[in-house]
């Protein structure tokens, strides 16, 4: 847990990685649609806040610093992908179609993008650990941007994610796939 006086960057971010995966196996498991719909909403926002720390603040501090730059660029890809499972289930109820599905989706895709981040030595924290980043200046940026944005975001208030990495799509919304013998 990181100190209140001298927070590290890595150590609070880990410290949201362990929080969404605690609140991701109880909803998971929660059967009851108005528990699961309060779970699936503290996800999308503690997902939120933490994305939008780590690309105002982490990201940038450790372009041009870290070893792989590529790491960096499937870190921006992974969260928008989140994002767009994000803004579907903020947009949704417990009892929609697909709505289990997507919060399992976002659960796997949170894990792998946790354990990319967090590889011992050529994961991006490693890294910018290794490279000599002042963790404890970008824990206090981080810290005071999270309650900036815990304020902006209480009672559910979500604004549309942003996304960095993705552009020129053109999708259409289909049916979803008939049941065999539905014809």
């Amino acid at each position: 847990m990181p100190s209140r006086e001298k927070p590290d960057a890595i150590a609070m971010l880990k410290e949201d990685h362990r929080k969404v995966e605690d609140l991701f196996e109880k909803a998971l498991k929660a059967r009851e649609e108005d528990r699961k719909k309060m779970l699936v909403e503290q996800i999308c926002t503690e997902l939120m806040i933490h994305s939008m720390v780590e690309e105002e603040i982490f990201y940038p501090a450790c372009k041009g610093q870290i070893e792989d730059e590529e790491v960096l660029e499937e870190a921006y890809v992974e969260h928008d992908g989140a994002k767009v499972l994000i803004a579907e289930l903020v947009d949704s109820e417990p009892d929609a179609e697909f709505y289990d599905a997507k919060v399992s989706v976002l659960s796997e895709m949170i894990k792998h993008h946790v354990k990319e981040e967090e590889k011992r030595q050529e994961g991006l924290l490693a890294q910018a650990r290794e490279a000599g980043l002042d963790m404890a200046a970008l824990g206090e940026r981080i810290m005071a941007r999270k309650e900036e944005l815990k304020q902006e975001f209480a009672g559910g208030n979500l604004p549309p994610p942003h996304t960095r990495s993705f552009s020129g799509h053109k999708l259409v919304q289909d049916n979803p796939v008939a049941a065999a013998g539905d014809d």
